[in-house]
């Protein structure tokens, strides 16, 4: 399943192909192994309240979550071979191509939605 992902509190996009990982493997895969994020994908991790970037080969904006799709805080352009804090508040991560945050000017206390795509 695919979803759009928009900043609602700045009416700007963060993904149009982001791709959901909720199952044990899916999770613990992640985006390990992947050399490449076009801009516009992402991966929505869920629940999540830290990440790692072991095996990872490209930077990446990691955007933690609450239950209500809040900006509990981000990661700007985490590089591989890093473990963020633990985010006692944070249900999910949204994994993203490095500076898609900052471009997008999203910052903690903004509010994201996820729509569904067919």
């Amino acid at each position: 399943m695919r979803y759009r992902v928009m900043n609602l509190t700045r009416n700007t996009p963060l993904a149009d192909q982001a791709a959901r990982a909720d199952s044990f493997m899916q999770r613990f895969k992640g985006l390990m192994g992947v050399t490449e994020l076009p801009v516009g994908h992402g991966l929505h991790i869920a629940p999540c309240n830290s990440i790692h970037t072991f095996f990872m080969k490209i930077p990446i904006d990691a955007v933690f979550l609450d239950a209500s799709q809040q900006v509990v805080d981000i990661c700007h352009a985490m590089p591989p071979w890093r473990v963020s804090k633990v985010y006692f508040g944070a249900k999910s991560v949204l994994e993203l191509p490095a500076g898609t945050a900052e471009a997008s000017q999203t910052k903690a206390g903004d509010r994201l939605s996820f729509e569904t795509m067919s």
